[in-house]
């Protein structure tokens, strides 16, 4: 795991086959900076295609943002089961290219990242991107998809550093939520 001082960039994604939103931040020292973030349209298609796009441009994103570790959201079951198997697909094709360059890949639940970031796990999407822009001492606000991206970054960084840190790694999780845990 990272030394609390060590300078570490950070890739969030938020997969959607129509949208993929993604958002890079530097953690150093318990400060977070935003570096990018934005949206990889796909278009309309076959889905085949639409996956190829996404795995595409996260590679470029990776080649050129060079970020230490990958942060994917994790897909919930939703009630329609065709749109979840979409949403699952995206997300493989995400975590395809994060692999790929060889990069680590850490996931969690959006329930898990608004928790992080505006402390509750049913934040309303305007809620995180106006924590979001707070947190990162942003001018404006991000689109949606950018900015549940760039949350899901912030809320690695928070859970990988001081108290989210002494388990080492992803936090433990019990009902959804992220649990701190005890030192030994």
């Amino acid at each position: 795991m990272p030394a609390k001082t060590a300078s570490r960039r950070i890739l969030g994604v938020d997969p959607g086959l129509r949208l993929t939103g993604f958002g890079v931040v530097d953690a150093s020292r318990g400060r977070l900076l935003y570096v990018a973030s934005g949206v990889i349209r796909t278009g309309r298609g076959e889905t085949p295609a639409r996956l190829g796009v996404i795995a595409r441009d996260l590679a470029h994103v990776i080649a050129e943002f060079t970020p230490d570790e990958i942060v994917v959201e994790r897909v919930f079951v939703n009630v329609n089961p065709s749109s979840t198997l979409l949403l699952g697909q995206a997300r493989g094709a995400a975590i395809a290219a994060a692999v790929l360059a060889g990069r680590p890949v850490h996931e969690y639940t959006a329930g898990q990242i608004k928790q992080a970031v505006v402390g509750g796990g049913r934040a309303a999407k305007s809620q995180v991107q106006a924590m979001v822009a707070r947190l990162l001492a942003l001018p404006g606000l991000p689109s949606a998809d950018a900015a549940d991206a760039l949350a899901a970054a912030v809320c690695h960084a928070h859970a990988t550093t001081g108290l989210g840190a002494l388990a080492g790694g992803t936090p433990r999780v019990k009902s959804g939520r992220m649990l701190r845990m005890k030192a030994s």
